[in-house]
C-alpha cells in the first residue's frame, strides 16, 4: 500500500509541476498572443480537438424543422449576405480586408464550403459561435428559425435552383463592399 501512496504522491507532483511550468510559460510571454504569429502544434490540435467534440455534443439531436423551399433558401441567402459576407464572402469567394487579417482565417465559402457538413452542425456553428476565432455567436441576434434558413442555404449553396443562384449572385462582393 506504500508503493501506491509513493505513486500517487509523484503523480500529483508531476501534474504540479507541468501546471507550474506552464503558467510560468504563460506570464513569461513565451506563449504568443498576437494574432499575426502562427499557432504551434500544440495549440493547434487542442483547438481542433475541442472544437469537434463540442459540435458533436452540441449538434447530437438537432433537426432542421424547415422545409427546404426556394423561398426559405432566398432567405438563407439574403441572411447571409447581411451577416456572414463580410467574413466569408459571396459568390465570387474573394475576401474583405478585414477577413484577410483574420488570425484563424475565415474560409471563403463559395469555395471552401459547408455543403458536406450536416446542417445540425452549421446551425450550431452559427448560432453558438467558435471560441477564439472571428465567429461570433449569432444565437442573441438572429431566431432559431433564421439560423436554420442559413444552414439550409449553406448545405445546398452548390446546387442552387435558378431562383436562387440568382439572389446568391446578387449578394455584393466583400472585397468590394470593404473598399473605399
Amino acid at each position: 500500500m506504500r508503493g501506491f501512496g509513493g505513486f500517487v504522491n509523484g503523480c500529483i507532483f508531476a501534474l504540479a509541476l507541468l501546471i507550474g511550468l506552464a503558467f510560468g510559460a504563460v506570464q513569461s510571454g513565451l506563449v504568443p498572443a498576437n494574432a499575426d504569429s502562427k499557432p504551434n502544434r500544440i495549440e493547434r490540435w487542442l483547438a481542433h480537438a475541442s472544437l469537434e467534440a463540442a459540435i458533436a455534443r452540441g449538434s447530437k439531436d438537432l433537426q432542421n424543422p424547415l422545409q427546404a423551399s426556394d423561398d426559405n433558401l432566398i432567405a438563407g441567402v439574403h441572411l447571409y449576405g447581411a451577416n456572414c459576407a463580410v467574413c466569408h464572402g459571396a459568390a465570387d469567394a474573394k475576401q474583405s480586408n478585414p477577413a484577410k487579417g483574420f488570425y484563424i482565417r475565415s474560409p471563403a465559402l463559395a469555395k471552401d464550403g459547408v455543403e458536406d457538413d450536416p446542417e445540425s452542425e452549421t446551425f450550431w456553428k452559427v448560432k453558438h459561435g467558435i471560441r477564439y476565432t472571428a465567429m461570433p455567436s449569432f444565437g442573441a441576434t438572429l431566431s432559431d428559425a433564421d439560423i436554420w434558413k442559413l444552414a439550409m442555404f449553406l448545405k445546398r449553396m452548390d446546387k442552387l435552383d435558378p431562383q436562387v443562384d440568382a439572389e446568391w449572385k446578387k449578394i455584393p462582393s466583400a472585397a468590394t463592399a470593404a473598399s473605399p
